[in-house]
């Protein structure tokens, strides 16, 4: 199974791989992995007055902060993982690269504010649902 992991470092995120390390049936050969994270983008104005490189820079060191503790927890569990990330909203960018890449599953950790909260607070989850045609794998 081609499987999307959805990570933003949060606590969630560390919830949901607590859950693929107390499953066996999500670890090993038979899957293959692809963390994707979305890089919240500088606001175009104060982008404006930093170099590119220093930006490009900045969005690698985000991405490196979520992705280093998940490399780690795959090394530790044998698993290979391509490791993906790119700015953007992060819905948007789960959604096309599921679709894109084929990929069998997302798998996400949500907060689970429920219905309230998703409506005063939004939901990554919620946009990931109504734009993605990949069944979806929520973990909270």
């Amino acid at each position: 199974m081609k499987i999307l992991v959805a990570a933003d470092g949060s606590p969630y995120t560390k919830r949901m791989l607590a859950y693929l390390a107390a499953h066996d049936e999500w670890l090993g050969p038979l899957h293959q992995y692809t963390v994707f994270h979305a890089v919240q983008p500088v606001p175009a104005g104060a982008a404006s007055y930093v170099e590119r490189d220093t930006l490009q820079s900045y969005y690698a060191d985000t991405a490196e902060a979520v992705f280093k503790p998940i490399r780690t927890f795959f090394r530790k569990q044998g698993i290979e993982a391509a490791f993906v990330t790119k700015v953007g909203s992060p819905a948007t960018l789960i959604a096309k690269l599921a679709e894109q890449g084929k990929f069998d599953m997302v798998m996400m950790g949500s907060h689970g504010h429920g219905l309230l909260g998703n409506l005063v607070m939004g939901s990554v989850v919620n946009k990931v649902a109504a734009q993605c045609g990949t069944p979806l794998l929520l973990v909270r």
